[in-house]
């Protein structure tokens, strides 16, 4: 069964869940009808779907086909899952069932084929399945259904799904997205609906749902949580194999008596500190494991799936970040990854790995993505090409008990399905007191900060956790600040020194904020996470916005570089964050225009953001 699996560390960066990959799945992008609705309560079938639409685009982008940026809370879309592609997805073997996924769809989303409701999701960053085996049409797979090798010809069955997203709701994350219905300041057009993936896949009736890494670098092991959709019946076996370039470092069976394993696979190979070093994670050296799990009942493979991992380490020393145990110092970009023809969504999965090289050209080892979970194949090709991520959601921007629900549960399924890709360095749940406006002085939002920074410790205690970027923190492992100084020198002198920031951490921050909401400076690293925003358009651009602005290249590569050059020159600073990647909306404050072409050579910013 696993002779056939991919490779997952070589992957082509198409696959929708790139560290759980099986053998055959079926991707159902593309034209879907689609339509409009003002009622979220109209049962489906009385839906007039009077036109189509490209999907994952969002309807208010035009690669959607649509283009239609005002307000629509409710919108409904459907297609025909066809029985070619179903045996496309695996479909047909005995005992297989057959999987819905959704990789992310804004806000909620209620789905149907056949007309039974398959169930509801909310969240709009976060992925989701349903099972559609006992919805599917009698004839959809053959007389006996999934019982028969033989699939039936192509009888089609109905999909729809609703997804439902107010505009105005400022109680959910919604990160971004303007709640104005022309884009204002810094928040752009909407993403509303599907905006990832959606695919088919065939599973087995026991079949591996979750699968987790964390090394463990002193101890030359690896731990793997493996999680199976329910509890496994008696002499269930897990066969786990860790390889390197074909090379086996490392095989284990494990008997498996619950539904969710905590296993631990030496790499006695790798005892040797020599050796080991040879395979560790870094920007500079991103190498990647493959992963090969085989489920066995009674000596027989029953499911396999491929996966990949990183060996690295993070961690803080006095006023140092730490990468595998060494001082590293972060040279990163705010990275909004929001393009003009499809917003939130990729242009495609070419579109995800073409980031990723572009931050990388411009010398930059790591990115903030702001204000969005990223889709997972960007994760892949981070993993893959070697750039520290600091991972980040979507704010609310009020505070109340249902912005408290729904922020959590988002960003608990976020960590979930993240922790295991070694790119992510840094949890970043809040931004600038978004959502958390009075946490300075309310005890009930400071409470929440703190609270989100301990469960996302609980449940993955391997990386920094900051607990408000930017000012305001409460319980940051990592002291992060935002200012937009433009004169270099000023910012030398805000920042160069110990006795300068010490005064910064327990003072004001240059907008005003108080840099520590609660916590106690004690000797956590300090980085730079937000600055520069040096607006430069070489043609008129309404509303053009930045924090500062260069009349020419010229003098956008001398600011540029300028402000750079200050905060590498400090003595206590471990990274910045440089504002930003790409101009985005009427943000024309990007090292790179929207279409991703450079302002000025790539070459020029390489050596401002590396020094040389």
């Amino acid at each position: 069964m696993s002779a056939s699996l991919p490779v997952a560390s070589q992957q082509d960066g198409t696959y929708p869940r790139p560290q759980l990959m099986r053998s055959a799945w079926c991707e159902l992008d593309g034209e879907w009808d689609f339509a409009f609705g003002a009622d979220q309560s109209a049962p489906p079938r009385s839906v007039v779907f009077d036109r189509s639409i490209v999907v994952p685009f969002p309807p208010e982008s035009p690669g959607s086909g649509i283009g239609d940026t005002g307000f629509h809370p409710v919108v409904w879309y459907r297609r025909a899952i066809t029985a070619s592609e179903l045996a496309a997805a695996g479909a047909g073997a005995d005992g297989s069932r057959i999987i819905l996924h959704f990789g992310a769809v804004d806000r909620s989303a209620d789905v149907w084929l056949n007309g039974v409701m398959l169930g509801h999701h909310d969240g709009g960053q976060t992925p989701f399945w349903f099972d559609i085996t006992d919805a599917l049409g009698t004839d959809a797979l053959g007389t006996d259904a999934l019982g028969s090798d033989a699939l039936a010809p192509d009888a089609p069955n109905e999909l729809i799904v609703r997804a439902v997203d107010d505009p105005h709701d400022v109680s959910v994350p919604r990160g971004k997205q303007d709640w104005n219905e022309e884009p204002h300041s810094i928040w752009y057009h909407r993403t509303t609906g599907i905006w990832q993936p959606v695919w088919l896949e065939a599973v087995p009736a026991i079949r591996i749902t979750e699968v987790h890494w964390q090394t463990d670098i002193p101890s030359a092991s690896v731990d793997l949580e493996l999680t199976l959709d329910r509890t496994p019946a008696p002499r269930t076996w897990a066969h786990v194999m860790l390889s390197r370039d074909g090379e086996v470092l490392s095989e284990a069976r494990f008997h498996l008596s619950e539904g969710s394993s905590q296993l631990r696979l030496g790499l006695d190979g790798q005892r040797n500190g020599q050796h080991y070093e040879q395979l560790l994670w870094s920007p500079e050296s991103p190498t990647l494991l493959d992963a090969t799990i085989v489920l066995e009942r009674d000596g027989q493979p029953t499911d396999a799936v491929s996966s990949y991992l990183g060996l690295r380490s993070v961690s803080t020393g006095p006023r140092r970040f730490l990468l595998n145990d060494r001082p590293t110092y972060l040279r990163s970009v705010l990275a909004q990854n929001y393009w003009p023809e499809s917003h939130l969504a990729a242009p495609s999965a070419a579109a995800l790995r073409r980031e990723v090289e572009l931050i990388k050209a411009l010398g930059f080892n790591a990115a903030r993505v702001h204000q969005k979970a990223e889709d997972p194949r960007f994760l892949y090709w981070a993993d893959r090409l070697g750039l520290m991520i600091w991972a980040e959601t979507a704010s609310a921007y009020a505070f109340d008990p249902r912005a408290v629900a729904a922020l959590t549960a988002e960003w608990i399924e976020l960590v979930r399905r993240d922790r295991s890709h070694p790119s992510i360095v840094t949890w970043v749940p809040f931004n600038e007191s978004w959502g958390i406006q009075h946490v300075a002085h309310d005890h009930r939002q400071r409470a929440f900060s703190r609270a989100i920074a301990d469960i996302t410790r609980a449940i993955d205690g391997t990386r920094p956790v900051i607990s408000n970027d930017g000012w305001e923190h409460t319980s940051s492992d990592i002291w992060t600040i935002h200012d937009y100084e433009d004169d270099p020198a000023a910012l030398a002198r805000r920042l160069g020194t110990e006795d300068a920031i010490t005064e910064l951490l327990h003072g004001f921050g240059h907008a005003g904020r108080r840099i520590s909401a609660s916590q106690i400076d004690a000797g956590e690293p300090v980085m730079l996470t937000e600055f520069g925003g040096i607006s430069f358009v070489d043609a008129d651009v309404e509303g053009a916005w930045g924090y500062s602005s260069a009349h020419d290249a010229d003098d956008f590569e001398a600011k540029v570089s300028g402000l750079i050059g200050a905060v590498r020159s400090s003595q206590v600073l471990a990274g910045f964050c440089y504002t930003q990647l790409t101009d985005t909306g009427q943000e024309t404050n990007g090292l790179l225009y929207a279409d991703r072409s450079p302002k000025v050579p790539i070459e020029t910013l390489r050596r401002a953001v590396l020094g040389s």
